[in-house]
């Protein structure tokens, strides 16, 4: 998306938002980075966990979880003058996926958050933007006494593609999730100009 805004001397200067998705696996961290990075109020479509839940919702290591994004998340957050990252925020149920689809339309890439104590679940988010072809960094939310591990560590486990990113960070830290996403934007956009190249040679 690109819109113009004046300038305070008169001018035109051309204001980029970028569409970014965050996505992984329940109880993961979505909703607290896109809360920590993002300048607006967020939006957050959250309810509490239910009895009927109980059955389908894996709760091992996210003990103290008590609700859970129905729809999505959404935040903002300017990089650089000029530059804005419109964040949403995906669910991580397998139940409400197909919400994906729509959320994906547009995006410029992906954060698939990771936790290293339930490391398949965010598989599915994975082989998600892998068959789409969308660009994703995978961003290991490093939780209170879990086990450490490395980024090649993480990245063997996930059997990701040669040069998929894999970050460590806190998702309630403002400046560790911003750091992921400018790394996100950074990679993306070598990824779409590769394409680009390729499609005209």
């Amino acid at each position: 998306m690109v819109s113009e805004n004046s300038d305070a001397q008169g001018g035109e200067t051309t204001a980029l938002a970028l569409k970014i998705l965050v996505a992984g696996g329940f109880g993961v961290g979505k909703t607290t980075l896109v809360g920590a990075v993002s300048e607006i109020r967020p939006l957050r479509t959250e309810e509490l966990l239910s009895e009927a839940g109980q059955s389908v919702d894996d709760t091992d290591g996210v003990d103290q979880k008590v609700t859970t994004t129905v729809a999505m998340d959404f935040g903002r957050i300017t990089i650089r003058s000029g530059l804005s990252l419109y964040l949403f925020g995906t669910p991580g149920q397998d139940r409400f996926w197909f919400l994906w689809d729509e959320l994906s339309q547009g995006a410029l890439g992906a954060v698939v958050l990771a936790d290293t104590r339930r490391l398949e679940d965010c598989f599915p988010a994975v082989d998600y933007f892998e068959h789409r072809h969308i660009p994703f960094v995978v961003a290991v939310n490093c939780f209170a006494g879990a086990r450490t591990f490395g980024a090649q560590d993480v990245s063997r486990a996930l059997d990701l593609d040669q040069g998929t990113p894999v970050v460590l960070c806190d998702a309630r830290d403002r400046d560790s999730g911003k750091e992921v996403l400018i790394r996100l934007v950074e990679y993306a956009g070598r990824m779409h100009t590769a394409r680009l190249l390729d499609s005209v040679s």
